[in-house]
């Protein structure tokens, strides 16, 4: 078997702490944030910011970072999805990833036989959530 993974990288403006510590509240884990100021020196612009963030051992491996671009980030042609069948594990994602976000589809039954939905979360990250039966 290989030895390479794809793995989920986020950038966030300037709310990196914010969303991981989110995202560690939901999918558990052990959460490691470290900061500019950390990695540059105290000197460098922006100290307080992410430079890397790694959530590991819970549902899911996120990585993530306060970005250096000086332009916003736009959302792109990309939506992160989480499949399975624990109903009840998926719909609890789906109903805490949605707090001071916005539901584009909710929960329901589609006409494929599964319950789909989609969301954007309070940190603009677009979700989908297909629970097979």
């Amino acid at each position: 078997m290989s030895d390479i993974s794809l793995n989920v990288y986020l950038f966030f403006p300037g709310t990196c702490r914010q969303a991981m510590e989110f995202y560690h509240s939901i999918f558990g884990g052990d959460l490691k944030l470290q900061t500019i100021a950390e990695m540059m020196g105290p000197d460098a612009e922006n100290p307080n910011n992410i430079m890397h963030a790694e959530l590991t051992g819970g549902a899911f491996k996120l990585m993530g970072s306060d970005g250096t671009r000086t332009n916003a980030y736009e959302a792109g042609p990309v939506s992160l999805s989480i499949n399975g069948n624990d109903e009840e594990k998926i719909t609890a994602f789906f109903n805490s990833l949605s707090e001071g976000g916005e539901v584009t589809s909710p929960l329901k039954m589609e006409m494929w036989g599964d319950t789909f939905g989609m969301l954007t979360d309070k940190f603009g990250i677009d979700w989908m959530m297909n629970i097979t039966k």
